[in-house]
């Protein structure tokens, strides 16, 4: 009597189903392990007959790729739905002002407002503004700040008291405490002119300063 392949092959066709899940679903790997198995017990040798282990085996692993398979299609459904309700949430901050992380400040009263985050609490604090070129316009000591996020407005005054001209400015923070230094990251204030949804998730369109990820936002004004 002719026979087929053993139950090895079986390995080898499920195997391979796995490993190209891309070029076939779980679908087809049960139909194909199904008409494998039907034309393996018609034709299987009486004196050597199949397995019944190394079936249950295959059918349990069968059914593994197939919860794979489901798990991700819902993942990727879960996936979609939380990145259309960011979408829904970003559309409400149009027209309002959120802090993210960046340099930028502006003598405008918009962009006036910076915060930094402070790793540590520190004694001594100061907050440099600098124009395009990275000249020194105004040097603010903030004394001791705490631990966290810290805001403070810039009134548009240079060091001599006279206004600055419009245009690009940034800042800097150098903060210590008792001699050592402390790191502050520096967040701006951006105002919402639209949303878009990319690759990278749900981005803010600022107010000419570029966009800032909708999960950096560490404020809403």
């Amino acid at each position: 009597m002719s026979t087929v392949q053993d139950t090895s092959s079986v390995t080898s066709l499920f195997g391979a189903a796995a490993a190209k899940k891309t070029q076939s679903s779980a679908e087809e790997t049960q139909n194909r392990f199904l008409s494998l198995l039907v034309a393996q017990m018609k034709n299987q040798d009486p004196l050597n007959p199949l397995d019944n282990a190394q079936v249950t085996s295959q059918m349990a692993q069968l059914s593994t790729v197939q919860g794979i398979e489901n798990m991700s299609a819902s993942m990727d459904k879960l996936v979609a739905s939380l990145g259309n309700n960011q979408m829904a949430q970003a559309a409400n901050l149009i027209g309002r002002s959120v802090l993210v992380p960046g340099d930028i400040i502006g003598p405008a009263q918009e962009n006036a407002v910076v915060g930094f985050d402070l790793e540590a609490a520190a004694d001594s604090v100061k907050l440099t503004i600098e124009n395009e070129a990275g000249a020194t316009v105004r040097t603010i000591d903030l004394g001791e700040r705490a631990a966290g996020m810290n805001l403070v407005a810039w009134d548009g005054l240079a060091d001599d008291g006279s206004t600055v001209p419009a245009g690009n400015y940034n800042f800097k923070i150098s903060a210590s405490n008792a001699g050592e230094a402390v790191t502050g990251e520096p967040f701006y204030l951006g105002l919402v002119s639209s949303v878009t949804q990319d690759s990278s998730g749900v981005q803010l369109n600022l107010a000419g300063s570029g966009q800032a990820g909708y999960t950096d936002i560490r404020q809403i004004f």
